[in-house]
């Protein structure tokens, strides 16, 4: 009888940790993910697959795998928008910025409301792609967050 009960409990056990184990971090913690090819991997989910390492090195193995396979080890790739050579135009008449029109534009584009008044507003101007990444990372900030 205690046998029985014994193994019962094992045979639970090991199928609810392999449950647990073959979904994979990623793909329990951000399904939304599922289908990205590349990009950079998200350390949270790198490291939670590899405390399935340390614990058993099969279902860590396959929480990898799981998890790349998925595409959920990857963090997303930021959103973003360029404006044509008609919207340029729009908001540049005569050559200079039209405020009014590109917080119109912008809202239209992100949804967001834009203030192009406000006193917190700061224009910055970069020599390079390059540099404007540099103030954005020095800063806290990336593109995906702005």
């Amino acid at each position: 009888m205690v046998a029985k009960m014994l193994a019962r409990t094992v045979a639970v056990s090991l199928t609810l940790v392999m449950v647990l184990e073959l979904t994979a971090c990623g793909t329990v913690f951000y399904p939304e993910r599922k289908g990205a090819k590349s990009g950079s991997i998200d350390p949270i989910v790198a490291v939670a697959d590899a405390i399935g390492l340390l614990f058993f090195f099969i279902p860590g193995v396959v929480a990898f795998a799981v998890d790349f396979n998925n595409g959920t080890i990857y963090l997303p790739h930021g959103k973003h928008s360029s404006l044509s050579p008609d919207e340029i135009k729009s908001v540049t008449p005569n050559g200079k910025l039209d405020k009014k029109a590109l917080s119109e534009l912008v809202a239209k584009k992100t949804g967001l409301a834009v203030n192009l008044n406000s006193s917190d507003l700061q224009v910055k101007s970069f020599s390079s792609p390059e540099s404007m990444l540099t103030y954005l990372n020095s800063n806290g900030l990336t593109l995906a967050s702005l």
